[in-house]
C-alpha cells in the first residue's frame, strides 16, 4: 500500500523536472557535448546551453 503512494509522489515530482529537462535538450541540444575535452570545456557548454535556454524564455523564441 505504502509502495503505490511512494509512487505517486515520486512520479509527481519527477515528472516536471523530466519535462524541464527535455525541454531543455530539445532547445539547445545540451547533450551534445561530444567535442568537450576539460571539465572547464564542459562548464562553459553547460552554463552557456543554460544562458541560451534562459534567452529563449526571456524573449520568448
Amino acid at each position: 500500500m505504502f509502495e503505490k503512494i511512494d509512487s505517486a509522489i515520486i512520479s509527481g515530482i519527477r515528472q516536471p523536472i523530466e519535462s524541464l529537462f527535455n525541454w531543455l535538450n530539445e532547445k539547445t541540444g545540451i547533450q551534445n557535448a561530444s567535442k568537450v575535452r576539460s571539465s572547464k570545456g564542459l562548464l562553459v557548454h553547460v552554463f552557456g546551453k543554460l544562458a541560451a535556454a534562459l534567452v529563449m524564455i526571456i524573449f520568448n523564441f
